[in-house]
């Protein structure tokens, strides 16, 4: 149960701190269930859209959608694509590179990054809501995400050379991957979606992509890069999901 609400006060703002104390090690313990944690907040952001699909625009609950998203969250991922952006796009190399992540100030790179990404997930949803199958694809859609961080924490090592110890992804490994997978496998299978297997398969490739990006620029990850993993993985699912 530990591990679960470690997972859970890492993952989300739920308050669920008040219960045990929590430090880097046990999130890193906790990594197997991440993907449920997406599941949990796929299935809050589905009964939300429950909730007001009825009464407001698809594209007003698109939007209201992407608030929850990050208030639900703590904008932790949005934060991580916006660093990484930053980083990437301004750095000349690696030490360049993980300097700009440190820094707090989002700039323009990060800036165009974030307004890309929140309107692509606005026409997402909107486009997912007047569909006749859109819950599996707001359900499945996060827990997808969370998955993608225990593919690249098992396969690639922590960038920055101190300070790992203290990093909630240190620790995580193959055991991790292998029991989210099979999370996440059985959650494929309950949804009953043939476009979900299409859209997990993208998620597989993109972090793949992406990994092998982070290990020529920076030699491994960061939490910022899985961050932005996160918000890649789950823009490109919505994208399977919404393919024609």
């Amino acid at each position: 149960m530990k591990r679960l609400l470690a997972a859970t006060a890492f993952l989300t703002r739920l308050p669920v701190g008040r219960w045990a104390a929590f430090d880097a090690g046990d999130v890193a313990r906790s990594a197997g269930w991440f993907p449920l944690i997406g599941i949990l907040l796929g299935i809050i952001y589905s009964g939300a859209a429950v909730l007001l699909k009825g009464h407001l625009p698809s594209g007003a609950v698109a939007v209201l959608l992407v608030i929850l998203d990050a208030l639900a969250t703590g904008a932790l991922h949005y934060d991580g694509l916006a660093d990484t952006a930053d980083g990437f796009g301004g750095g000349k190399n690696r030490e360049d590179i993980l300097r700009i992540m440190r820094d707090h100030c989002i700039g323009a790179y990060g800036g165009v990054a974030l307004v890309v990404l929140v309107a692509l997930k606005i026409a997402a949803y909107d486009g997912l809501l007047r569909q006749s199958e859109w819950m599996a694809a707001l359900i499945l859609t996060p827990a997808l995400g969370r998955w993608s961080i225990l593919l690249l924490t098992a396969t690639l090592p922590y960038a920055r050379k101190t300070g790992q110890e203290a990093y909630p992804t240190f620790g995580m490994g193959k055991r991790a991957l292998f029991w989210g997978t099979v999370a996440m496998a059985a959650a494929l299978i309950a949804g009953r979606s043939g476009r979900a297997w299409i859209a997990a398969a993208v998620v597989v490739a993109v972090t793949a992509g992406f990994g092998s990006f982070c290990r020529r620029r920076i030699a491994g990850i960061t939490g910022d890069t899985l961050g932005a993993n996160v918000q890649l993985c789950e823009s490109a699912a919505l994208i399977a999901f919404l393919w024609r």
